[in-house]
């Protein structure tokens, strides 16, 4: 293997990505573009107010104006740049795989057709996987601040695309609305051959991550950083080999963890637990997933050996097949010698 500096082993090395929020991706920039080609005023009066207004106390001010930014998203157009525009960035950090997730309810509740919002994501994905050798997935989330009832409403959506969903999550408002509340409709997603995920323990307690685990059976959490609170639940992860999606900017960003040099990442590499990293949603966060790496490595020194289990751990949770999972190991093994 040559002899990269950290920083550039980070960036050269093939990645991929299991926690992103494509709505979370929406750089001022772009928002602006939209919503002048949509006649849509926004807030604020340049892109630098915007930007100003990206200071959060906490995950429900940034739900506030993430979910503000998404009005602007009206055409199939919009969300194929939106997706197009990541799937740039992801280029640019060497991730060949990636998993989506996107928040149909988030555009449904405002009268955007779900055939408009999962058409133009997917068409994207299509040629980033032709154009730049994207593999990706599509994740089809819940909000859960809405209620169940809700989510089997959108639900009902899959038997038309189920060639475009691989998978559904839980996001939103963590605390007070625990995984529970939604057994029935990640029964019926299980059932239906889908992948479950569903974000627990990052502002909500260990016990919400009990619930994904045991009444949700997810195939893997994102997030979990509370999970560590309970040294019971981290024997059952790292025996397990439950899947942590962390996304150590974000946290920081939201006031999950107080300071990066804090930040429990290296903690769960020791535990056993197979962790990865993520950039959540990056454009609100301040940082992609090499930003994430790079920030986090300076701040609680990752080796080389540290970010290559990370990334490994990564293709191995991801939502592939077995053949295509063969094919990234094959390109982190040539990487690697």
């Amino acid at each position: 293997m040559e002899r990269f500096s950290l920083t550039d082993y980070i960036k050269k090395i093939p990645k991929a990505e299991l926690h992103l929020h494509i709505e979370g991706t929406f750089e001022p920039e772009l928002m602006f573009k939209i919503a002048d080609r949509n006649k849509i005023k926004l807030n604020y009066n340049s892109v630098d107010d915007l930007k100003a207004a990206y200071n959060f106390n906490n995950l429900q001010e940034f739900l506030d104006i993430y979910y503000t930014g998404a009005q602007v998203l009206i055409s199939e157009e919009d969300f194929y740049d939106l997706t197009w525009a990541y799937f740039l960035k992801a280029k640019e950090d060497n991730i060949i795989h990636t998993e989506i997730m996107f928040d149909p309810q988030t555009h449904t509740h405002r009268g955007i057709p779900f055939e408009t919002v999962i058409e133009g994501i997917s068409k994207a994905q299509k040629d980033a996987e032709t154009e730049l050798g994207i593999s990706s997935k599509l994740i089809m989330s819940f909000l859960r601040h809405l209620d169940q009832k809700s989510a089997f409403e959108i639900y009902d959506y899959f038997v038309h695309h189920k060639d475009k969903i691989h998978a559904v999550g839980l996001d939103s408002s963590e605390v007070g609305n625990p995984p529970s509340l939604f057994t029935d409709v990640f029964k019926k997603a299980k059932n239906d051959g889908l992948k479950i995920t569903a974000h627990a323990g990052e502002e909500g307690p260990p016990e919400y991550v009990w619930e994904a685990l045991d009444i949700l059976t997810v195939h893997r959490i994102d997030h979990g950083n509370r999970s560590l609170e309970d040294n019971n639940l981290i024997k059952r992860i790292a025996e397990q080999q439950i899947a942590l999606t962390v996304c150590p900017l974000s946290n920081v960003k939201l006031k999950v963890v107080d300071d990066l040099k804090k930040h429990p990442l290296k903690k769960m590499l020791e535990y056993g637990i197979k962790a990865t990293v993520n950039s959540d949603d990056p454009a609100y966060f301040g940082g992609y997933l090499n930003d994430n790496f790079i920030q986090t490595a300076e701040a609680i020194n990752l080796t080389k050996d540290d970010v290559l289990k990370l990334v490994r751990n990564s293709f191995e949770a991801s939502f592939v097949s077995d053949e295509r999972r063969a094919e990234m190991m094959n390109k982190l093994s040539d990487f690697s010698i």
